[in-house]
Protein backbone atom coordinates (compact mmCIF):
# COMPACT_ATOMS: atom_id res chain seq x y z
CA UNK A 1 0.00 0.00 0.00
CA UNK A 2 1.33 3.68 -1.26
CA UNK A 3 1.97 5.90 1.53
CA UNK A 4 -0.86 8.59 2.36
CA UNK A 5 0.88 11.88 2.67
CA UNK A 6 -0.78 14.96 3.81
CA UNK A 7 -1.44 16.54 0.07
CA UNK A 8 -3.42 12.96 -0.66
CA UNK A 9 -5.75 13.93 2.81
CA UNK A 10 -5.92 17.36 1.58
CA UNK A 11 -7.11 16.17 -1.39
CA UNK A 12 -9.32 13.57 0.06
CA UNK A 13 -11.12 16.18 2.51
CA UNK A 14 -11.06 19.13 0.05
CA UNK A 15 -9.19 21.25 3.07
CA UNK A 16 -6.22 22.63 2.92
CA UNK A 17 -2.85 21.04 4.25
CA UNK A 18 -2.35 23.54 6.79
CA UNK A 19 -5.95 23.07 8.01
CA UNK A 20 -5.11 19.25 8.23
CA UNK A 21 -2.13 19.40 10.24
CA UNK A 22 -3.17 21.69 12.83
CA UNK A 23 -6.25 19.63 13.17
CA UNK A 24 -3.96 16.78 14.02
CA UNK A 25 -1.66 18.38 16.18
CA UNK A 26 -5.07 19.74 18.48
CA UNK A 27 -5.12 23.15 17.77
CA UNK A 28 -7.72 25.01 19.79
CA UNK A 29 -8.54 27.38 16.52
CA UNK A 30 -10.10 24.48 14.82
CA UNK A 31 -13.20 23.41 15.06
CA UNK A 32 -14.22 20.00 16.69
CA UNK A 33 -16.23 18.82 13.66
CA UNK A 34 -13.22 19.34 11.22
CA UNK A 35 -10.96 17.88 14.00
CA UNK A 36 -13.31 14.81 13.88
CA UNK A 37 -13.72 14.35 10.06
CA UNK A 38 -9.73 14.91 9.72
CA UNK A 39 -9.05 12.42 12.53
CA UNK A 40 -11.88 9.48 11.02
CA UNK A 41 -10.01 9.77 7.47
CA UNK A 42 -6.34 9.43 9.23
CA UNK A 43 -7.37 6.54 10.62
CA UNK A 44 -9.33 5.48 7.67
CA UNK A 45 -6.64 5.93 4.90
CA UNK A 46 -3.35 4.86 7.74
CA UNK A 47 -1.87 8.42 7.27
CA UNK A 48 1.54 8.47 9.30
CA UNK A 49 2.46 12.03 10.28
CA UNK A 50 5.96 13.20 9.55
CA UNK A 51 7.44 12.94 12.80
CA UNK A 52 10.11 16.04 12.09
CA UNK A 53 7.49 18.27 10.57
CA UNK A 54 5.01 17.72 13.42
CA UNK A 55 7.56 18.75 15.66
CA UNK A 56 8.50 21.66 13.63
CA UNK A 57 4.95 22.47 13.53
CA UNK A 58 3.89 21.72 17.74
CA UNK A 59 7.40 22.84 18.96
CA UNK A 60 8.05 20.01 20.87
CA UNK A 61 11.44 18.25 20.36
CA UNK A 62 9.88 15.02 21.70
CA UNK A 63 13.08 13.82 22.95
CA UNK A 64 14.44 13.58 25.94
CA UNK A 65 17.90 13.74 27.29
CA UNK A 66 20.44 11.18 29.56
CA UNK A 67 23.53 13.08 30.20
CA UNK A 68 26.12 10.34 30.91
CA UNK A 69 27.50 11.14 34.34
CA UNK A 70 31.23 11.58 34.02
CA UNK A 71 31.94 9.46 36.99
CA UNK A 72 30.89 6.49 35.19
CA UNK A 73 33.50 6.40 32.87
CA UNK A 74 32.34 4.60 29.75
CA UNK A 75 29.38 4.38 27.89
CA UNK A 76 29.84 0.25 27.53
CA UNK A 77 28.80 -0.13 31.00
CA UNK A 78 26.49 -3.14 31.75
CA UNK A 79 25.05 -0.84 34.06
CA UNK A 80 24.29 1.52 31.76
CA UNK A 81 22.70 -0.77 28.92
CA UNK A 82 19.99 -1.72 31.12
CA UNK A 83 19.37 1.28 32.00
CA UNK A 84 19.13 2.97 28.89
CA UNK A 85 17.11 -0.24 27.46
CA UNK A 86 14.08 0.37 29.22
CA UNK A 87 13.97 4.06 29.47
CA UNK A 88 13.84 3.94 25.06
CA UNK A 89 11.23 1.22 25.75
CA UNK A 90 8.75 3.86 27.87
CA UNK A 91 9.50 6.25 25.27
CA UNK A 92 9.06 4.38 21.99
CA UNK A 93 5.96 3.81 23.35
CA UNK A 94 5.14 7.51 22.59
CA UNK A 95 7.46 7.54 19.59
CA UNK A 96 9.83 10.12 21.48
CA UNK A 97 13.67 10.23 21.22
CA UNK A 98 16.19 9.76 23.91
CA UNK A 99 19.66 12.03 23.01
CA UNK A 100 22.44 10.71 25.17
CA UNK A 101 25.39 12.74 25.89
CA UNK A 102 28.76 12.56 27.08
CA UNK A 103 30.26 14.81 30.08
CA UNK A 104 34.01 14.93 30.43
CA UNK A 105 33.64 16.86 34.28
CA UNK A 106 31.09 17.64 37.08
CA UNK A 107 31.99 21.77 34.97
CA UNK A 108 30.99 19.97 31.64
CA UNK A 109 27.97 18.45 32.51
CA UNK A 110 26.42 21.62 34.42
CA UNK A 111 26.72 23.73 30.83
CA UNK A 112 25.77 19.94 28.97
CA UNK A 113 22.42 20.18 30.67
CA UNK A 114 22.52 24.54 30.16
CA UNK A 115 22.71 23.77 26.38
CA UNK A 116 19.97 21.05 26.09
CA UNK A 117 17.47 23.14 28.33
CA UNK A 118 18.28 26.34 26.32
CA UNK A 119 18.20 24.77 23.52
CA UNK A 120 14.91 23.40 23.18
CA UNK A 121 15.84 20.32 21.74
CA UNK A 122 15.01 18.30 24.62
CA UNK A 123 11.84 18.15 26.64
CA UNK A 124 12.77 17.14 30.31
CA UNK A 125 16.00 14.85 31.69
CA UNK A 126 17.14 11.94 33.76
CA UNK A 127 20.19 11.48 35.59
CA UNK A 128 21.64 9.03 37.74
CA UNK A 129 24.28 8.35 39.82
CA UNK A 130 23.27 10.92 41.81
CA UNK A 131 25.49 12.79 44.71
CA UNK A 132 24.80 13.12 48.50
CA UNK A 133 25.35 16.83 47.75
CA UNK A 134 24.13 17.14 44.10
CA UNK A 135 24.40 20.34 42.19
CA UNK A 136 22.75 19.27 38.97
CA UNK A 137 19.67 19.03 41.02
CA UNK A 138 19.37 22.54 41.63
CA UNK A 139 20.42 23.42 38.61
CA UNK A 140 17.61 21.71 36.42
CA UNK A 141 15.20 23.22 39.44
CA UNK A 142 16.73 26.46 38.18
CA UNK A 143 16.59 25.82 34.78
CA UNK A 144 12.38 25.15 35.07
CA UNK A 145 13.15 21.63 33.23
CA UNK A 146 11.46 18.73 33.79
CA UNK A 147 13.52 15.75 35.72
CA UNK A 148 13.65 12.44 37.20
CA UNK A 149 16.74 11.47 38.71
CA UNK A 150 17.89 7.99 39.11
CA UNK A 151 18.47 7.83 42.62
CA UNK A 152 18.01 10.35 45.95
CA UNK A 153 20.32 13.23 47.55
CA UNK A 154 20.24 13.52 51.21
CA UNK A 155 17.50 15.27 50.22
CA UNK A 156 14.90 14.41 47.75
CA UNK A 157 11.53 15.76 48.74
CA UNK A 158 11.22 18.20 45.97
CA UNK A 159 11.76 16.35 42.68
CA UNK A 160 11.01 13.54 40.75
CA UNK A 161 13.41 10.41 41.71
CA UNK A 162 13.37 6.10 41.30
CA UNK A 163 15.37 4.71 43.86
CA UNK A 164 15.84 1.24 45.11
CA UNK A 165 16.02 0.90 49.43
CA UNK A 166 20.39 0.54 49.33
CA UNK A 167 20.27 0.31 53.34
CA UNK A 168 17.92 -2.36 53.43
CA UNK A 169 19.26 -4.08 51.00
CA UNK A 170 22.54 -4.63 52.28
CA UNK A 171 21.48 -5.14 55.94
CA UNK A 172 19.37 -8.28 54.27
CA UNK A 173 23.01 -8.91 52.40
CA UNK A 174 24.49 -9.43 56.33
CA UNK A 175 21.39 -11.00 57.41
CA UNK A 176 21.87 -13.31 54.62
CA UNK A 177 25.65 -14.58 55.31
CA UNK A 178 25.11 -14.58 59.61
CA UNK A 179 22.13 -17.50 58.41
CA UNK A 180 25.41 -18.69 56.78
CA UNK A 181 27.47 -18.70 60.21
CA UNK A 182 29.85 -15.55 59.05
CA UNK A 183 30.58 -12.36 61.87
CA UNK A 184 33.86 -11.72 60.07
CA UNK A 185 32.26 -9.84 56.95
CA UNK A 186 34.11 -6.94 55.35
CA UNK A 187 32.39 -4.31 52.78
CA UNK A 188 34.40 -2.95 50.12
CA UNK A 189 32.53 0.37 49.62
CA UNK A 190 32.61 3.04 46.74
CA UNK A 191 33.05 6.87 46.58
CA UNK A 192 30.88 8.22 49.73
CA UNK A 193 30.16 11.41 47.53
CA UNK A 194 27.82 9.03 45.81
CA UNK A 195 24.25 8.43 47.77
CA UNK A 196 23.88 5.33 46.80
CA UNK A 197 27.38 4.24 47.94
CA UNK A 198 26.84 5.91 51.34
CA UNK A 199 23.72 4.29 51.50
CA UNK A 200 24.86 0.78 51.23
CA UNK A 201 27.96 1.27 54.00
CA UNK A 202 25.58 2.68 56.40
CA UNK A 203 22.83 -0.89 55.80
CA UNK A 204 26.47 -2.68 56.33
CA UNK A 205 26.84 -1.08 59.35
CA UNK A 206 23.49 -1.35 60.85
CA UNK A 207 23.15 -4.98 59.58
CA UNK A 208 26.34 -6.25 61.75
CA UNK A 209 25.31 -3.70 64.73
CA UNK A 210 22.07 -5.73 64.41
CA UNK A 211 23.76 -9.68 65.04
CA UNK A 212 25.85 -7.46 67.69
CA UNK A 213 28.71 -7.84 65.73
CA UNK A 214 31.66 -5.50 65.98
CA UNK A 215 32.68 -3.13 63.14
CA UNK A 216 35.93 -4.30 62.59
CA UNK A 217 37.32 -0.63 60.54
CA UNK A 218 40.35 -3.31 58.52
CA UNK A 219 37.02 -4.73 56.93
CA UNK A 220 36.31 -1.54 55.18
CA UNK A 221 37.77 -0.68 52.58
CA UNK A 222 36.86 1.46 49.53
CA UNK A 223 37.51 1.26 45.52
CA UNK A 224 36.68 2.27 42.52
CA UNK A 225 33.81 1.38 41.23
CA UNK A 226 35.11 -1.18 38.68
CA UNK A 227 36.35 -4.43 38.53
CA UNK A 228 40.07 -3.50 38.81
CA UNK A 229 39.29 -1.29 41.77
CA UNK A 230 37.79 -4.87 43.35
CA UNK A 231 40.57 -6.76 42.53
CA UNK A 232 42.93 -3.87 44.15
CA UNK A 233 40.56 -3.51 47.81
CA UNK A 234 40.24 -7.55 47.61
CA UNK A 235 44.22 -8.04 47.60
CA UNK A 236 43.92 -5.68 50.45
CA UNK A 237 41.84 -7.47 52.58
CA UNK A 238 43.81 -10.92 51.61
CA UNK A 239 46.81 -9.37 53.17
CA UNK A 240 45.47 -9.55 56.82
CA UNK A 241 46.38 -11.31 59.46
CA UNK A 242 42.93 -12.24 59.80
CA UNK A 243 40.71 -12.70 56.84
CA UNK A 244 37.21 -11.85 56.72
CA UNK A 245 34.91 -14.72 55.59
CA UNK A 246 32.79 -12.85 53.42
CA UNK A 247 32.62 -9.87 51.55
CA UNK A 248 29.43 -7.80 49.97
CA UNK A 249 30.25 -5.50 47.62
CA UNK A 250 29.04 -2.08 46.56
CA UNK A 251 28.31 -3.47 42.95
CA UNK A 252 28.60 -6.43 40.51
CA UNK A 253 31.71 -4.98 38.72
CA UNK A 254 33.76 -4.46 42.08
CA UNK A 255 32.24 -8.02 43.19
CA UNK A 256 33.88 -9.35 39.88
CA UNK A 257 37.16 -8.43 40.55
CA UNK A 258 36.99 -9.32 44.19
CA UNK A 259 36.46 -13.12 42.91
CA UNK A 260 39.26 -12.83 40.77
CA UNK A 261 41.37 -12.20 43.83
CA UNK A 262 40.23 -14.89 45.24
CA UNK A 263 40.94 -17.34 42.90
CA UNK A 264 44.60 -15.84 42.06
CA UNK A 265 44.94 -16.14 45.58
CA UNK A 266 44.10 -19.96 45.38
CA UNK A 267 40.83 -20.25 47.07
CA UNK A 268 37.61 -20.29 45.83
CA UNK A 269 34.94 -17.64 46.24
CA UNK A 270 31.85 -19.20 47.67
CA UNK A 271 34.04 -21.99 49.60
CA UNK A 272 36.82 -20.16 52.04
CA UNK A 273 35.65 -16.75 51.30
CA UNK A 274 31.79 -15.98 50.34
CA UNK A 275 31.12 -12.89 47.93
CA UNK A 276 27.50 -11.05 47.54
CA UNK A 277 27.24 -8.82 44.57
CA UNK A 278 24.97 -5.65 44.11
CA UNK A 279 22.77 -4.66 40.93
CA UNK A 280 22.13 -8.19 39.41
CA UNK A 281 24.01 -7.80 36.54
CA UNK A 282 22.91 -10.72 34.13
CA UNK A 283 26.76 -10.90 33.49
CA UNK A 284 27.52 -12.19 36.89
CA UNK A 285 25.51 -14.81 36.01
CA UNK A 286 28.18 -16.35 33.75
CA UNK A 287 31.47 -15.67 36.05
CA UNK A 288 33.17 -18.05 37.61
CA UNK A 289 32.16 -18.93 40.25
CA UNK A 290 28.23 -17.42 39.15
CA UNK A 291 27.75 -14.49 41.65
CA UNK A 292 25.35 -13.89 44.01
CA UNK A 293 23.91 -10.45 43.52
CA UNK A 294 21.46 -8.08 45.70
CA UNK A 295 19.50 -7.59 42.47
CA UNK A 296 17.77 -4.46 41.57
CA UNK A 297 15.44 -4.21 38.25
CA UNK A 298 17.63 -2.03 36.28
CA UNK A 299 15.44 -2.64 33.21
CA UNK A 300 12.27 -2.14 34.98
CA UNK A 301 13.66 0.85 36.44
CA UNK A 302 14.70 2.69 32.88
CA UNK A 303 11.06 1.73 32.00
CA UNK A 304 9.53 3.13 34.73
CA UNK A 305 11.64 6.31 35.13
CA UNK A 306 11.02 7.28 31.72
CA UNK A 307 7.11 6.77 31.89
CA UNK A 308 7.49 9.11 35.41
CA UNK A 309 9.11 11.51 33.66
CA UNK A 310 6.67 11.68 30.70
CA UNK A 311 4.10 12.44 33.58
CA UNK A 312 6.18 15.31 35.02
CA UNK A 313 6.34 16.36 31.24
CA UNK A 314 2.90 15.93 30.89
CA UNK A 315 2.02 18.71 33.74
CA UNK A 316 1.77 15.71 37.08
CA UNK A 317 3.19 17.08 40.18
CA UNK A 318 7.07 15.53 40.27
CA UNK A 319 6.67 14.70 43.91
CA UNK A 320 3.96 12.34 43.14
CA UNK A 321 6.36 10.68 41.46
CA UNK A 322 8.36 9.42 43.77
CA UNK A 323 9.34 5.16 43.90
CA UNK A 324 11.13 3.51 46.37
CA UNK A 325 11.60 -0.48 45.68
CA UNK A 326 13.21 -2.84 47.35
CA UNK A 327 16.38 -5.53 46.21
CA UNK A 328 15.58 -8.80 45.98
CA UNK A 329 18.47 -11.78 47.09
CA UNK A 330 19.59 -13.54 43.86
CA UNK A 331 21.53 -15.92 45.02
CA UNK A 332 24.36 -18.06 43.10
CA UNK A 333 27.48 -19.90 43.64
CA UNK A 334 29.93 -17.06 45.46
CA UNK A 335 28.02 -17.31 49.33
CA UNK A 336 28.36 -20.16 51.30
CA UNK A 337 28.66 -21.12 54.80
CA UNK A 338 31.89 -20.46 57.25
CA UNK A 339 34.19 -22.94 55.98
CA UNK A 340 35.87 -24.14 58.92
CA UNK A 341 39.43 -25.69 59.44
Amino acid sequence: MSKVNLKALSKHLGLTEGTISRAINNYPDISAHTRQRVMKAVDELGYRANSNARRLATGNAECIGYVLPWQMGHISEPFLGELLDGLTSALSERQWDLMLTISKSAEDELAIISRLVQSGRVNGLVISRTLTHDPRIDHMIGLGIPFVTHGRTSKSDNHAWFDIDNIQAFKDAVDHLVGLDHEKIAHIYGPQDYNFAAQRKEGYRQGLANHGIALNPLFEVQADMSEKGGFEAMQYLLALKDLPTAVVCVSDMVALGVMKAIREAGLTPGREISVIGYDGLPLGAHSYPALTTMSQPLQTAGKRIGEMLLGVIDGDKPTDHQELLQASLTRRQSDGPVCRP
